[in-house]
């Protein structure tokens, strides 16, 4: 399948990334030379992605000007000043923009090195309209730095997942991108809420599917988590 539309969460407040949010937003505080948000960007762009919708509040003027210097992909402001909607919010309030196909959605704290095929390019192939709302990528707590919590997810033989539970531990954990099919945003009020209430729906009908990445996944969420990816960069790990 080709994907050639996306959205970048790059709304947040980046509480977690403080002290280094206290003067830019979470997307440009940078990594390896460069501002999160074209980690992400970049990685749209070689996997074909000709727009994408980046949405915006906490130090909205600097991002918007610093998107509006980008040629590939072509980046749609969804304007989140007046109210910060979450992700699932968010996705609602830009779904005008993202059309009827699938596209893909990423968080801006999601990096990786990609082998010989793209990481996006793998989850657009393995996504099925025909079957599933989502398809998300998930990295196992083996091969991952950054995230430090007990894991999300299970996985099916047939590529469905289920939810940690009660679980003490599960062994894979969101990796902060996935493909979604738009139709599951229609007729929605635009409110804040989280996208897990959307994936609770896919469950609940067996829609919800994902895909084990094979890339080292790093969690940039927190300046610990940056300077521990910059060292990985840095020394080619």
């Amino acid at each position: 399948m080709s994907i050639t539309r996306a959205m970048t969460m790059a709304a947040g407040l980046g509480t977690r990334m403080r002290p280094l949010t206290d003067t830019r937003c979470k997307a440009m505080v940078e990594l390896g030379g460069k501002p999160l948000i074209d980690w992400t960007l970049d990685k749209f762009a070689a996997a074909g992605v000709e727009q994408a919708v980046v949405n915006v509040h906490h130090f909205a003027d600097a991002l918007e000007t610093h998107l509006a210097a980008r040629t590939r992909p072509e980046i749609l402001i969804s304007d989140e000043r007046d109210q910060l909607l979450d992700t699932g919010g968010g996705l609602v309030k830009a779904a005008p923009r993202l059309g009827d196909e699938p596209i893909f959605v990423a968080n801006i704290d999601a990096v990786w090195r990609d082998g010989r095929r793209g990481e996006l390019d793998q989850l657009a192939d393995a996504f099925d309209p025909e079957r599933m709302d989502f398809l998300l990528m998930l990295s196992p707590l083996s091969r991952q730095l950054g995230f430090d919590g007990a894991g999300d997810f299970f996985l099916e033989a047939d590529g469905r997942i289920r939810r940690r539970g009660a679980a003490a531990r599960a062994p894979y954990a969101y990796a902060g991108v996935q493909v979604l099919h738009p139709r599951v945003l229609r007729g929605r009020r635009i409110e804040p809420f989280s996208t897990n209430r959307l994936w609770d729906e896919a469950l609940e009908s067996g829609r919800l599917f994902a895909r084990v990445m094979d890339a080292f996944w790093m969690h940039v969420g927190d300046p610990a988590s940056r300077d521990a990816a910059e060292q990985r960069l840095t020394s080619g790990g």
